[in-house]
């Protein structure tokens, strides 16, 4: 290699050097703009996430509680039918509200405990199902709005002193028994009628209301009327067989222990060939013979509309007591009608209102 050979490739070596040389230098700078990138990304990122997760921190929902003293046909239509209207009104339990459903067995002890998990649950409203549970719940109301449903006397059970304007934070749906509709049909179908057999527990203030009316409308019309009571199904199932043979017909109210106990009751009166008048329709549905009155998924329903007004600020005082007593529907069982072997009269039979229980 001669001189000037060694010079051009001597030149040739320095220019790769510092091409190296550049390259080391700006990869270096690239990995410190990429390093940087990250880092930015990553504290962004950590923002985002953290005032993200603050904000749904104010995502909170209502809490329903809704609580029945026992489980029977009545009371399970009113519950599933005030669920299906929340739905149709929106609500979506677990997602924009919470509804805690609860059942007493029939025990009180069991539904004083259930109100007060209500209250430390911090519910927005309490809905008592039945009259037993709407005066547990009552306990509540001082600081909880109370919506009742099937009190057949919200001023007599002392939840309300005005049904048009409630003033104890505590409004809700009435089944009033119309039991001069009731008797009138029995009367209707069978002019001979003498004795009425009241079956019910004493204990249960509704019922007791509807005693009353009963001896009024007996004593109105020239009927005597003998009392069968019972604290539990024992009893009230040796009650129905002392009176089936002494009455032309029995009549029980919407009396929660005996609703709890149709299939039973019911089937004592058909035994007896004697027709089982009942106070509610759900009761029809467990095997009593007839009664006059309302649908009770229409209670649940207006329920529902009421927790609803509740829940967008309307003040319970501004939501009046509705009482369900006008375009009453008569409901007769088919097997009953049938075992007894009834005839209806056309006047009966052709009524619109007449809905034959299957």
């Amino acid at each position: 290699m001669d001189k000037d050979d060694w010079k051009l490739t001597e030149a040739r070596i320095k220019k790769q050097v510092e091409r190296k040389k550049e390259n080391a230098v700006t990869f270096r700078k690239e990995n410190i703009i990429m390093k940087t990138i990250t880092k930015i990304s990553t504290i962004l990122l950590s923002t985002t996430l953290l005032f993200g997760c603050a904000s749904n921190t104010d995502d909170s929902i209502p809490v329903v509680g809704v609580a029945q003293i026992v489980s029977h046909t009545s009371l399970n239509t009113i519950r599933d039918s005030f669920s299906a209207q929340m739905e149709e009104l929106g609500y979506i339990d677990g997602e924009n509200i919470e509804i805690n459903y609860a059942d007493a067995s029939n025990q009180q002890s069991n539904l004083n405990s259930i109100i007060t998990q209500f209250e430390d649950d911090e519910s927005d409203v309490i809905v008592a199902i039945a009259t037993p549970t709407a005066q547990a719940a009552a306990n509540a109301a001082e600081t909880i709005p109370v919506v009742f449903s099937a009190v057949s006397d919200p001023v007599g059970s002392k939840l309300v002193s005005n049904p048009e304007h409630p003033d104890l934070n505590i409004t809700g749906t009435s089944d009033e028994v119309q039991v001069d509709q009731i008797l009138d049909l029995a009367l209707q179908i069978d002019p001979s009628i003498k004795t009425i057999g009241f079956l019910y527990n004493a204990a249960e203030t509704n019922s007791v209301s509807n005693l009353e009316k009963a001896k009024e409308y007996c004593e109105a019309n020239n009927l005597e009327l003998i009392e069968g009571t019972g604290k539990d199904m024992t009893e009230l199932q040796s009650s129905a067989v002392s009176l089936c043979e002494k009455v032309d017909i029995l009549f029980a109210p919407n009396d929660n222990t005996v609703a709890s106990g149709m299939q039973s009751l019911s089937q004592i009166a058909l035994d007896a060939k004697i027709p089982f008048y009942t106070g509610a329709d759900s009761m029809v549905q467990d095997g009593g013979f007839a009664t006059v009155g309302i649908d009770y998924e229409e209670l649940g329903k207006e329920t529902a509309n009421m927790v609803d007004q509740i829940l967008n600020g309307t003040s319970v005082s501004d939501i009046p007591v509705k009482v369900f007593k006008d375009n009453l529907n008569i409901y007769i069982n088919q097997n009953a009608l049938d075992t007894l072997g009834i005839q209806l009269s056309d006047d009966i039979k052709n009524n619109d209102r007449l809905i034959m229980v299957e």
